[in-house]
C-alpha cells in the first residue's frame, strides 16, 4: 500500500513517543523532588494515607515538644520547692532549740524568732517570684479553683488533678460510708461496789501513739481524779480520759486516743497486784480487753471509694485526684452524710498527645506555698498555717507554744515534700515516658510515610534509563516513519 494522505506508522510512533516522554518526565520529577507522590494523580489512595500520616507526624512532634516543655516547667517548680524545703528544715531546728528552755535564754529565743520571721518571709517571697517564661508557678496560679466548699465539713481541700473534658466545672460529691473513730476503752463506775471511785489501790499502764506512762492510785480515788491524772499525761501518751456522763462519777469513764484512725490506739492494763475490779472493756457492758484501735473514715467521692486515713480521705483516678481533710463533726457523722463542692477551673493543663482530647491531656495542680497556705493543722478546733509561727502570732516562739509550732511545721514540711514527690512522679512517670513513647511512634509513622511517598531511587533510575532509551528509539522510529512516505516518489519517475 502506498498512501501519503495518512501516515499511520507516524501516528503510532508519535503516540508511543508521547507516552515515553510523559514517563520520562515523571521519572525526572520523582528523582529531582525525592518524592514518589508529587500530585494526586501519581497515587490517589497513597496521597490520602500519606497526608494523614503527615498530619499525625506534625501532631506527635508538637506533643513531644509539649512534653519536654512541661518537664522543664515541673523541674523548675521542683527546684524552687527544694529551697522552700531547706528553709522549713532550718526553722525546724530553731523551734527544737527554742523548746530547750532550760538551756536557752529569753534573748536566744527572741533571736530564733527573728530568724523564723525571716525564713517565713523568704518562703512567701519564693512563692510570689517563682516563674517560668513569665508563668507563675508557686503562687497558686496553677492551683485549681473551687466554689461551694463548706468549711464546717471540709477543713482542707487539695485538688491534685482534674479532667474537665467538655464540662465547665467538675462536681465533687463526698458521702460518708463509715465514720472515723478514736480508740476507746471503758471502765465501769458502778460495778462491784465501786460507786464512782476505785475500791482498791492499783497501778495502771496507759499507752498510746505518743508513749507509755504508769499511774498509781490509792483505794477510794474518785474517777474524776483518775480522769485528771490521765489527761495530765495525754501529751506524752496520746490518751485522754473523760467521764461517760459529765459530772456523774458512777457513769464510768472512757479512755480515748487523741487522734482518729487505725494508726491510733489505746492500751490500759494493770501492773502488779491490786485493782481487782479495775477491768477495762471494749464497750459499756462489753468484753474485757486491754487494747483498742481507732477507725479510719470511709467515704465515697464521686461514686468511687476513697482511701481513708483518720479524718483524711484521698482519691487518685485519671478523672479526679483529690485530698480532703474532714472536720471532726463531718468525719464522725452517721453514714449517708454528704458534702459537695465544685472545681471551677485552674490547674496546669498539659497537652501530651497529638489530638485535642481529654484522654491525651494531663492536669496537675500546684498550690501556693506561701506561709499563709502551707502547714494547715487543726489545733483545738482552730485551723492554723505556717504564718502563725511569726512574731505576734498565736504559735510564735515568744508565745511558748513549741509543740503547736512543731506540729504546724511538720505539716508544712510534709506538704512540700509530698508536692515535690508528686511533681517528680508526674515528670518521671508521665512526661518522660510520654515523650519516649511518642518518639517511638514518630519514628514508625515517619518510616511508614516515607515508604508510601518517598522515591525509591534504585527503581526510579532503572525506569529513567528505560524511558531515555525508549525516547531515543521512538524519536528514531518517528523519523523513519515520516521518511517512508517519500518512497512514493519513486513510483512517479
Amino acid at each position: 500500500m502506498a498512501r501519503i494522505n495518512t501516515n499511520v506508522p507516524s501516528l503510532i510512533a508519535q503516540n508511543n513517543l508521547g507516552r515515553t516522554n510523559g514517563d520520562l518526565a515523571v521519572r525526572l520529577q520523582r528523582l529531582s523532588t525525592g518524592l514518589r507522590i508529587n500530585r494526586g494523580a501519581d497515587d490517589p489512595a497513597g496521597l490520602i494515607v500519606s497526608e494523614r500520616l503527615r498530619s499525625e507526624m506534625k501532631g506527635i512532634g508538637q506533643a513531644i515538644d509539649n512534653s519536654e516543655r512541661a518537664s522543664s516547667v515541673i523541674a523548675t517548680a521542683e527546684g524552687y520547692l527544694a529551697e522552700v524545703a531547706d528553709l522549713l528544715n532550718s526553722v525546724k531546728s530553731l523551734v527544737v532549740e527554742a523548746a530547750n528552755t532550760g538551756g536557752v535564754s529569753r534573748e536566744e529565743i527572741e533571736a530564733n524568732q527573728l530568724e523564723i520571721d525571716s525564713a517565713i518571709e523568704s518562703i512567701t517571697r519564693i512563692s510570689n517570684t517563682a516563674s517560668f517564661a513569665g508563668l507563675q508557678l508557686l503562687n497558686g496560679n496553677l492551683d485549681y479553683t473551687t466554689s461551694g466548699v463548706d468549711t464546717s465539713e471540709l477543713a482542707g481541700v487539695q485538688i491534685n488533678g482534674a479532667q474537665f473534658g467538655s464540662n465547665d466545672v467538675v462536681s465533687v460529691d463526698v458521702e460518708i460510708v463509715q465514720s472515723a473513730q478514736t480508740a476507746e476503752l471503758y471502765l465501769s463506775g458502778n460495778s462491784n461496789g465501786m460507786n464512782g471511785a476505785l475500791n482498791s489501790s492499783v497501778t495502771i499502764e496507759v499507752a498510746g501513739n505518743l508513749g507509755v506512762q504508769s499511774i498509781s492510785f490509792v483505794s477510794g480515788t474518785a474517777l474524776s481524779a483518775v480522769v485528771a491524772a490521765v489527761n495530765t499525761l495525754k501529751d506524752t501518751t496520746g490518751v485522754s480520759a473523760s467521764l461517760v456522763t459529765p459530772g456523774d462519777q458512777t457513769s464510768g469513764l472512757v479512755f480515748n486516743s487523741t487522734g482518729f484512725g487505725s494508726d491510733s490506739f489505746v492500751s490500759v492494763k494493770q501492773l502488779g497486784e491490786g485493782g481487782e475490779d479495775f477491768d477495762v472493756l471494749d464497750a459499756q457492758g462489753g468484753t474485757a480487753t486491754q487494747r483498742d484501735e481507732g477507725r479510719d473514715v470511709t467515704a465515697v467521692v464521686n461514686g468511687v471509694l476513697a482511701v481513708g486515713a483518720g479524718l483524711d480521705v484521698s482519691l487518685n483516678t485519671p478523672a479526679l485526684a483529690v485530698e480532703l481533710s474532714l472536720t471532726q463533726a463531718f468525719g464522725t457523722a452517721a453514714p449517708g452524710a454528704t458534702s459537695s463542692f465544685a472545681i471551677t477551673g485552674g490547674g496546669a493543663q498539659f497537652q501530651l498527645g497529638p489530638d485535642i482530647s481529654a484522654s491525651q491531656a494531663a492536669g496537675v495542680g500546684i498550690g501556693s506555698v506561701a506561709a499563709t497556705r502551707i502547714g494547715g493543722s487543726t489545733l483545738d478546733g482552730v485551723r492554723y498555717h505556717l504564718d502563725s509561727l511569726a512574731s505576734g502570732k498565736d504559735n510564735s516562739l515568744i508565745a511558748g507554744r513549741f509543740g503547736e509550732a512543731s506540729e504546724i511545721l511538720d505539716a508544712a514540711i510534709t506538704q512540700v515534700s509530698v508536692l515535690r514527690g508528686r511533681l517528680g512522679a508526674f515528670e518521671r512517670n508521665t512526661l518522660q515516658t510520654n515523650a519516649r513513647s511518642l518518639q517511638i511512634g514518630l519514628e514508625n509513622i515517619t518510616a511508614s510515610e516515607s515508604k508510601i511517598r518517598d522515591t525509591d531511587f534504585a527503581a526510579e533510575t532503572a525506569q529513567l534509563t528505560r524511558a531515555q532509551i525508549l525516547t531515543q528509539a521512538g524519536t528514531s522510529v518517528l523519523a523513519t516513519a515520516n521518511a517512508s512516505a517519500q518512497n512514493v516518489l519513486s513510483l512517479l519517475q
